[in-house]
């Protein structure tokens, strides 16, 4: 009898169950649902009735997920830029790293839309006195006086947008051009007392690109931007992400660019040409030198006065990211500095791994053909690189961060995404790198500025700009 009972309570309780269960969310229980507080409805789904909460949100999900996939991020980007809202951070949990540092995160929750690859959003930084610019790869640019230099609690950090030209240059119709919707941007942001530098990859003429820089003075409410440099060469392409477009100091009257080959494998060892080059440009005239040659596409450029070097980073082909020094005093603007490219490197083209028909083979043999890939750059009279990645990690930034000390970043992607780090090292006295360490960010490392001992990291992924405390 007892047992009969038992299982005559469980078949009720379980009917019960499914009833009270079919009902959650329609209509018919309405009267008895408005009994109950919001807090005390979702208790009892969470709690009792779990699987029903679950299916809610992921259909919620779902329905976010289709509205997104429709939007258009590159219009969402520009209509945030022509709202001049301001654009905000919000603190996220401390980070702790492998080498006992603490990351401070901040992420974009806004303005931050779209990238120079693919989807991902990202951007760069600088400082004008100590309130930090950002700015997009679509032109939002802001500046924010707001971070706690000494202690960063604060809990939401907000840039004021500043009105500027910058679609004068490259707009919508440029941006779109690209394939990928990434190529065709913003590239690098750098401030000098008063002056703003921005370059980008310009339209020379329909579908012909190249790299140039735009500048203006410093103006907390409205940025008027002119051209300074630009080239009269472009090269035909539907989206290179090999554009280069690092700036920095060099002296009183030039600044330094690194400018990328544009995947024309023959022009870095043109002398004719920009591209695959660091050149020294004339801020007074807008003139030009080439300082070194044979770059394949530098990501990374930093100019270390005190110690009278220039390190460059560049993306190899399929492997062989290299670290690249420049002795200012062996620059001979009659003989640049070669480092290789495209003749020498410790990669391989792309060609070598995604041929599949004998079509494509014979086509990637004539490519070795003409440019060989030797993995001895002082055999054929090349400049060794200081360091080569193989294989890659998507090497971008680089800065110093002590006496000889520096850091790198890399942003890593598909099978290297375990290369979303920082990389510091420091050079001996021979210019030899040494102390290698490798610090996992989790995160595509975009850009790096050091100052008043941290190092502030621009994230990718989403946006996010990290700091690390040296004091």
């Amino acid at each position: 009898m007892k047992k009969k009972l038992f299982f005559i309570t469980i078949f009720a309780l379980l009917i019960g169950y499914f009833t009270v269960n079919y009902f959650i969310g329609s209509t018919s229980l309405k009267s008895i649902r408005n009994l109950f507080s919001h807090q005390q409805k979702y208790t009892v789904k969470k709690y009792i009735f779990p699987y029903k909460l679950i299916s809610q949100q992921e259909e919620h999900i779902s329905q976010l997920q289709e509205l997104m996939s429709k939007l258009n991020w590159l219009e969402v980007e520009l209509d945030f830029k022509k709202n001049l809202d301001d654009i905000t951070l919000i603190k996220r949990e401390d980070f702790k790293l492998s080498n006992n540092k603490i990351m401070f995160r901040y992420e974009f929750l806004h303005g931050f839309y779209t990238g120079i690859v693919g989807k991902i959003p990202g951007g760069y930084m600088d400082f004008h006195q100590d309130n930090l610019f950002v700015l997009s790869s679509r032109g939002v640019l802001g500046y924010s006086d707001s971070f706690d230099l000494k202690n960063n609690v604060n809990d939401e950090i907000y840039f004021k947008q500043i009105k500027n030209n910058i679609n004068d240059f490259i707009g919508f119709d440029q941006f779109q051009k690209s394939v990928t919707l990434s190529a065709f941007s913003l590239k690098d942001i750098y401030i000098d007392k008063d002056k703003i530098y921005i370059s980008y990859t310009e339209e020379i003429k329909e579908n012909c690109w190249n790299t140039s820089i735009i500048h203006g003075n410093i103006n907390y409410e409205n940025i008027i931007f002119e051209k300074l440099f630009s080239s009269k060469d472009c090269i035909i392409t539907k989206g290179s992400n090999q554009n280069g477009g690092r700036i920095v100091n060099f002296d009183e009257n030039h600044i330094l660019l690194s400018v990328g080959d544009y995947r024309s494998r023959a022009l870095p060892q043109d002398k004719k040409s920009i591209n695959g080059k660091i050149i020294k440009i004339n801020i007074s005239n807008s003139n030009y030198e080439i300082v070194s040659m044979g770059h394949r596409n530098p990501q990374g450029l930093y100019f270390d006065k005190k110690n009278n070097l220039i390190l460059v980073t560049e993306h190899g082909p399929y492997g062989g990211d290299e670290i690249n020094l420049i002795e200012t005093n062996k620059i001979n603007k009659d003989e640049p500095l070669n480092y290789g490219w495209a003749v020498v490197s410790a990669g391989e083209h792309y060609c070598s791994v995604n041929s599949k028909t004998e079509e494509q083979k014979e086509k990637c043999s004539k490519i070795y053909e003409e440019f060989p890939l030797y993995k001895s750059h002082t055999d054929h009279g090349f400049i060794e690189p200081l360091k080569s990645f193989v294989p890659s990690i998507a090497i971008s930034e680089i800065t110093r961060i002590g006496e000889k000390k520096y850091v790198i970043g890399a942003m890593g992607q598909g099978k290297r995404i375990g290369d979303q780090s920082l990389y510091f090292f420091e050079l001996d006295n021979e210019n030899k790198i040494t102390n290698l360490e490798k610090v996992r960010v989790f995160k595509r490392v975009r850009d790096l500025i050091y100052k008043n001992n941290k190092l502030y990291v621009f994230l990718e992924r989403p946006s996010t700009i990290g700091i690390i405390s040296f004091d």
